[in-house]
C-alpha cells in the first residue's frame, strides 16, 4: 500500500501504472504534502476525490484497499475547508462519554469515507491517553481516553458505524502508543518504562468478540516484549502476543514504514525482511516523509530478492496475501474471472 502525488490519475502516471503491473494492493491518501509543505495532495473536493479513486479503481484487477486517517478533529484528512462536514476529536467524544453520539459521528464519517469510494479507514485508534503530553496522541487529542474501558465503548461505536457503511475499520496503534514520550515519526520511540499491560486490553475485547477486522501495529520499542525489535519488526510482538495471546487472525498493516523510528534504524532491505517475517500482511509506505515514483518497483524488486535468497519464505507471502484477499472478497465487490 503506497501514498502518491496528485489530484488526478491519468494512463502515464506511476500510481496507475504500478496498479496495472499489479505492484500494490491499496493505495493510502493525504490532504498535506509533508515535504513540499503544500496543503494539497490527493484531496480538493468531494467530487475530485470520488473521481480520483475511481479513475485508481478502473486501473486495477482486483479491487483497491483505498485508505485514509480519519479519525476526526486534528487527524482528519477530509477537512471542512475542503467542503468535507466538519469533525471532532476522540478526546471530545470520550469526555462526553455517550457512545451513542460517538456512534453518529463516526456514521457520518463513514457515509462522507463511502460515498468517496475509501473503503479503509485507519481508525478507530485504541491508545490509552496515560502520558496526556505524549507528542503524537495526546497531544491531538486522538485517544478517547486513559480508561481502557470507555476506549472500547466508543471504539465499538466506530466499527459498528463503519461497518454498517462498508468501510473496514482498523484499530492502531498495537500494542500501544499512549504511553510514549516520543514521536515514532521523528525517531527511536522506546516505551520500555512507560508501557503497561493495560493498553492491550481494548484490543483483547475487541478482538475476542470477533470486531476486529485489521490491526496496525505501532514502530515503538518496548524491551518489556521484545528486547532486539520493536513493535512492526518483531515476531514476539505480533506473532506471539497479538496472534497466538489475543487470538487475533485478521489482517496486520505496518504503520509508514518510512517512518524514522525504522527508517533511520534500518535499511529499508532489513525492514522489509523483518516486517513479513513478523507477521505484517500489508507493507504500508506512505511515501509522505521522504518521495519515490518508484518506491513500489523497488520495493517488489526487494521482496522478490528476498524470497531468491530464502530470507522471506513462499509461504509467509501467500499467508499475506490470503489475509488481503479475503478481507477484500468479505467488504469489496470482486468480479468473478
Amino acid at each position: 500500500m503506497i501514498g502518491f502525488r496528485g489530484m488526478e490519475a491519468g494512463d502515464r502516471t506511476f500510481i496507475i501504472q504500478d496498479i496495472r503491473a499489479g505492484r500494490i494492493g491499496g493505495v493510502v491518501l493525504f490532504d498535506r504534502d509533508l515535504i513540499l509543505k503544500t496543503g494539497e495532495r490527493n484531496i480538493r473536493s468531494p467530487r475530485q476525490l470520488k473521481e480520483l479513486i475511481r479513475s485508481l479503481q478502473a486501473a486495477a484487477a482486483i479491487p483497491l484497499l483505498v485508505a485514509v486517517d480519519q479519525e476526526g478533529g486534528q487527524v482528519a484528512r477530509l477537512k471542512k475547508k475542503h467542503g468535507f462536514p466538519a469533525t471532532i476529536t476522540a478526546q471530545s467524544l470520550g469526555d462526553l462519554d455517550d457512545p451513542g453520539e460517538t456512534r453518529r459521528q463516526a456514521e457520518s464519517i463513514a457515509a462522507v469515507l463511502a460515498e468517496a469510494g475509501i473503503n479503509l479507514n485507519f481508525a478507530p485508534l485504541v491508545d490509552l491517553n496515560v502520558n496526556p503530553t505524549n507528542p503524537i496522541i495526546g497531544r491531538y487529542q486522538r485517544s478517547f481516553s486513559a480508561d481502557p474501558d470507555t476506549v472500547s465503548r466508543h471504539a465499538l461505536a466506530v466499527i459498528e458505524a463503519q461497518s454498517e457503511h462498508g468501510v473496514i475499520s482498523c484499530l492502531k496503534h498495537f500494542p500501544g502508543h499512549g504511553s510514549s514520550r516520543q514521536d515514532s515519526h521523528l525517531g527511536f520511540t522506546d516505551v520500555s518504562a512507560t508501557w503497561e499491560p493495560l493498553e492491550l486490553a481494548p484490543y483483547r475485547k475487541l478482538i475476542a468478540h470477533g470486531l476486529a477486522d485489521a490491526v496496525m501495529t505501532a514502530h515503538i520499542f518496548n524491551r518489556r516484549l521484545d528486547p532486539e525489535f520493536p513493535a512492526t519488526l518483531s515476531k514476539k510482538t505480533i506473532l506471539d502476543l497479538l496472534r497466538q495471546e489475543l487470538g487475533f487472525g485478521g489482517l496486520v498493516v505496518s504503520d509508514d514504514m518510512d517512518m524514522k523510528a525504522i527508517s533511520v534504524e534500518y535499511s529499508r532491505e532489513k525492514a522489509l525482511e523483518l516486517a513479513l517475517n513478523a507477521g505484517i500482511d500489508i507493507i504500508l509506505m506512505a511515501n509522505n516523509l521522504s518521495y519515490d515514483e518508484s518506491i513500489a518497483f523497488k520495493t517488489q524488486a526487494i521482496i522478490l530478492n528476498l524470497l531468491e535468497s530464502g530470507r522471506v519464505s513462499e509461504a509467509r507471502i501467500d499467508e499475506a496475501c490470503r489475509r488481503v484477499l479475503n478481507l477484500k472478497k468479505a467488504n469489496l465487490v470482486i468480479s468473478a474471472t
